[in-house]
């Protein structure tokens, strides 16, 4: 084909001419985006067994059965279940023996004419990556970022068309499946923030690894996963909701760490004043959710993301009943529109005072044009304080609070302004019981045999590293 081709036409007619592909594309709302490309390039005859767009929500339901929402997993699901059966049973007789049989489904709500609903999509595939073969799924969250409708359903099109290529083509290396999704289309237009892998192609698939691969090459900035570890859609799980976050290496988590977020959440919890009418209610009516965060950067604090490792953390914190953030949120005032973005309606951050320290470092702030005071005008919004445990000074042994912190001269005013206005507290510490350790200390000890390292973590996160030779197995050394 001419190299002056749209390189998704060229997927599309290539599996148009594929004669052991044929399926069924069903698609709901923002148009029959999918579909169109394979009719728009010829040779559909040999491809395509239906398409149907189930538009009306009465049709949809009778179609494919009740769902809390029509853009929705559980949408998806039905959709997939209904539309594969049906191909299934009216053609494996006939044609099974040489086809690899497939439905796509997507069900999506592209900007509207009032423009103010979310974009999002759901979309999956359920294929036969041979003929024949028990069936295999695809399923993926968009959130979609153009800024007409028109575009919106144009970049869903071509992921569909990814999607399907992909699944056909690449299953056997699911990491490079999900490369493929943007191709021709680009971060810009789409971010995919969750994806899951089941079914007889995919026989020993780790989701947990497959979301992380999301943010590692810049799909998503960010997954969140429940407190056993299964991986959650953020927007649907932390929204209207008030969320307490801890961030750090977690390598492994220590007492600390929870020591951490408890004091914190004492005073997050007693905290109402100032907030809206909405916050309130939402206080009264939603349990705080306590999230773990693991920054890119923290996972790569020996020189690679090893997937390995990031299990092992997310087991770590899952056994002490926390939630797992993993992102790549450098700055904190990325965080906090990260989680103003997702609706969450109160968010209080605990960190270490190295941290607010780092904060204050201008040189981190070097690419805004407003510098340290947009990054401050960003993260410190009406919904979001900070709660800054204390530190001992490295010469003195005395104990740094947030309110002795002692930051560059031209910008004491301005540390002066957030503790004077209620963004920062520290949490309340006895100078004589306070403890500064950090997980590096406790996985050096781990890593030369030094047992006192027990005394610094959980005996539930003990005894995983103990029985799994987590950390200590691998003994990296810095240079």
């Amino acid at each position: 084909m001419s190299s002056t081709v749209d390189p998704t036409a060229e997927k599309a007619l290539a599996i148009n001419l594929d004669p052991s592909l044929y399926g069924t594309f069903a698609e709901i709302g923002a148009g029959q985006e999918v579909a169109r490309w394979f009719f728009s390039v010829g040779g559909a005859a040999g491809t395509v067994a239906k398409t149907i767009s189930a538009y009306d929500m009465t049709v949809s339901d009778f179609i494919y059965g009740k769902a809390p929402r029509y853009v929705s997993r559980e949408r998806i699901d039905e959709m997939l279940d209904h539309e594969y059966r049906l191909l299934h049973e009216r053609l494996d007789e006939t044609r099974g023996t040489n086809t690899r049989f497939f439905a796509l489904a997507d069900t999506a709500s592209a900007l509207s004419h009032a423009g103010c609903n979310e974009c999002h999509a759901w979309m999956g595939i359920r294929f036969q990556h041979m003929p024949r073969s028990a069936h295999s799924d695809v399923i993926v969250h968009v959130r979609l970022l153009d800024a007409t409708n028109v575009l919106q359903q144009e970049a869903l099109g071509r992921l569909g068309v990814n999607l399907l290529h992909a699944a056909c083509h690449a299953w056997s290396t699911p990491k490079q499946l999900i490369e493929r999704l943007l191709d021709d289309v680009g971060r810009g237009r789409l971010e995919i923030d969750w994806i899951v892998f089941r079914g007889a192609a995919f026989p020993a698939i780790d989701n947990r690894i497959m979301a992380l691969h999301l943010v590692k090459i810049g799909f998503t900035p960010a997954v969140l996963f429940d407190s056993n570890g299964q991986t959650l859609l953020a927007s649907e799980a932390i929204r209207k909701k008030c969320v307490l976050l801890e961030r750090g290496r977690f390598a492994p988590v220590t007492t600390l760490n929870l020591q951490m977020i408890d004091k914190a959440r004492q005073l997050f919890d007693s905290q109402t004043e100032g907030l809206t009418a909405a916050s309130k209610h939402a206080e009264n009516t939603n349990e705080t959710l306590e999230i773990m965060e693991i920054t890119m950067n923290n996972m790569r604090d020996r020189g690679q993301v090893v997937d390995q490792e990031f299990l092992c953390r997310i087991d770590l914190l899952v056994a002490v009943g926390k939630m797992v953030l993993v992102s790549d949120l450098g700055p904190f005032y990325r965080l906090a529109e990260y989680l103003a973005a997702r609706q969450v309606d109160r968010t209080g951050i605990v960190l270490g005072l190295p941290l607010l320290r780092e904060i204050f470092n201008e040189s981190h702030y070097s690419d805004l044009a407003g510098g340290i005071l947009e990054a401050f005008g960003r993260l410190f919004t009406s919904t979001v304080r900070l709660y800054v445990h204390p530190t001992r000074d490295a010469i003195t042994g005395h104990m740094i609070t947030s309110d002795t912190l002692a930051v560059a001269p031209h910008l004491s005013h301005l540390l002066r302004h957030v503790l004077a206005n209620g963004f920062i507290f520290s949490i309340p510490c006895e100078e004589s019981t306070l403890c500064t350790y950090s997980s590096e200390e406790v996985r050096s000890r781990i890593c030369s045999g030094d047992p006192s390292w027990k005394a610094l973590v959980d005996p539930v996160v003990a005894a995983i590293i103990a029985k799994e030779g987590f950390f200590g197995a691998h003994c990296e050394t810095h240079h």
